[in-house]
């Protein structure tokens, strides 16, 4: 095998160059999809987009949506009975405000020197996702201008509403679902563990959201007359959000834990190597003392356990002063992370039935939902997994290592439920590329050996 792609990985090298051109050519267009004023701009770069792969020999087109416009292409293997691989990725960008803060312009992209031998590709978009999405396009121009084909069946989705909450994203695959599903979906939003150490991210935690409103009075009462008689819902509210959690930091819900499995003792071995502690992690946000189930280490709380946090709380008189008042009303959004095969909709069942429980008699609660999704997990022993995990780590120079990730990638739960595919989630960002912020950047050894991981892959699913 490696005997084959030793000149496609020869050609990525040599093209380099012209590999950056491309990419600042790409960078210098200003998608920003969420500003009605760079709509003309986010079809630009759709347009550039299908135009390149149009040029590698895929059958490449520009769809309309109700609003930016996808990118689709399809390209037949070389090789009968390879696997057939969709590729996503967005090309639409964050805006850049603060503009003052930016060192130099966000659309006129360069090389930077930053010291310790590490080269930067600056700009917006560099990192999330066009730096990312052209490593695979150019692995591709390598491959096919070294053996005139590719070795899998590939298909391209790039949106161009990630940054704006992908409204077209689900009627568009609803759509066209019959034609592009593959066998697998290769997603490239996602980073390495560190600059020499490659990630597949095997887990997504999954989201259920809600708002809660209990009331009592029938108006605010002063404190002095009413204090100590009438209910206070701001006092119930507490003791409600309290009892979510045990004295071992693990939530009370009925059932909560159902579908929630353990991860597997050699990946929990495999992250301790990683060296990441408690004292480490939270030291970076002016903590120390991790929170959360006890007994756990800091990784296996953000990437494979579910969480229930309060993420905001209000009621009364919060305004300059003092206002001795028991408020009519108290309000709290409160949101759940799930993992393994937890489902949503029992979580904000078992939600409800336990605030309401608690509500006192003369009171009334009301609920909010804000959203609802499963847990993404793809098997520790994926056959796809280990391909793609030996695949990166004859690239670089530490083996990667299987992750997870706290947040959610809803593509993901998309490709899974609509197209019934596993997902394969490498990416070659970094945790300082300042990706939403000004000064984003992008590593040169990312692009550079993100093409060459992506030939690597490639070879190894067709094989």
């Amino acid at each position: 095998m490696m005997a084959s792609i030793s000149p496609t990985l020869e050609r990525a090298d040599s093209n380099l160059p012209e590999s950056l051109e491309r990419l600042f050519d790409l960078v210098r267009i200003p998608s920003i999809s969420t500003d009605p004023a760079y709509k003309a701009d986010c079809r630009r770069a759709a347009e550039w987009l299908a135009s390149e792969l149009q040029g590698l020999g895929f059958e490449a087109s520009v769809r309309d949506t109700p609003g930016h416009p996808m990118v689709v292409a399809h390209h037949a293997s070389g090789h009968p009975g390879a696997p057939h691989v969709l590729f996503y990725g967005h090309y639409d960008v964050q805006p850049v405000d603060p503009l003052n803060l930016w060192e130099v312009s966000p659309f006129e992209p360069s090389i930077k020197d930053i010291g310790g031998g590490r080269k930067v590709i600056t700009g917006r978009g560099t990192s999330d996702d066009k730096g990312q999405l052209m490593t695979f396009v150019e692995a591709c121009r390598a491959y096919k201008e070294t053996h005139g084909s590719l070795p899998c069946a590939v298909t391209i989705l790039f949106e161009g509403e990630e940054e704006s909450g992908s409204p077209s994203l689900k009627p568009f695959l609803e759509a066209n679902a019959a034609e592009l599903k593959a066998d697998y979906a290769l997603v490239c939003d996602t980073g390495m563990w560190d600059s020499e150490t490659p990630a597949i991210s095997a887990g997504l935690r999954g989201l259920v959201g809600e708002e809660i409103t209990i009331t009592a009075a029938d108006r605010d009462l002063h404190s002095g007359m009413f204090g100590g008689a009438a209910a206070n819902p701001v006092h119930s509210l507490s003791a409600i959000l309290a009892g979510l959690h045990d004295a071992e930091g693990r939530v009370t819900l009925d059932g909560f834990y159902d579908g929630v499995e353990e991860t597997p003792s050699q990946i929990k071995a495999a992250w301790e190597t990683l060296g990441q502690t408690a004292e480490k992690f939270l030291g970076e946000i002016g903590l120390s003392v991790p929170s959360g189930e006890k007994g756990r280490s800091v990784l296996e709380l953000v990437w494979a356990r579910p969480t229930a946090e309060v993420n905001g709380i209000w009621g009364g008189y919060t305004g300059e002063g003092f206002k001795t008042v028991i408020a009519a009303q108290a309000s709290a959004k409160v949101s759940f992370r799930l993992v393994g095969k937890q489902d949503p909709a029992k979580i904000r069942e078992a939600f409800r039935a336990y605030v309401t429980s608690k509500i006192p008699s003369d009171c009334s609660v009301e609920f909010h939902a804000h959203g609802g999704s499963p847990a993404i997990q793809l098997p520790y022993d994926s056959a796809l997994l280990n391909t793609a995990k030996m695949a990166l780590s004859d690239e670089w120079p530490k083996p990667a290592v299987v992750i997870g990730m706290g947040g959610s990638i809803p593509i993901v739960g998309d490709f899974q439920k609509m197209l019934g595919m596993e997902s394969l989630l490498v990416g070659f960002a970094l945790s300082d590329d300042r990706i939403h912020s000004p000064n984003e950047k992008y590593d040169l050894q990312s692009f550079h050996k993100g093409i060459r991981s992506w030939i690597r892959i490639l070879d190894a699913l067709a094989a």
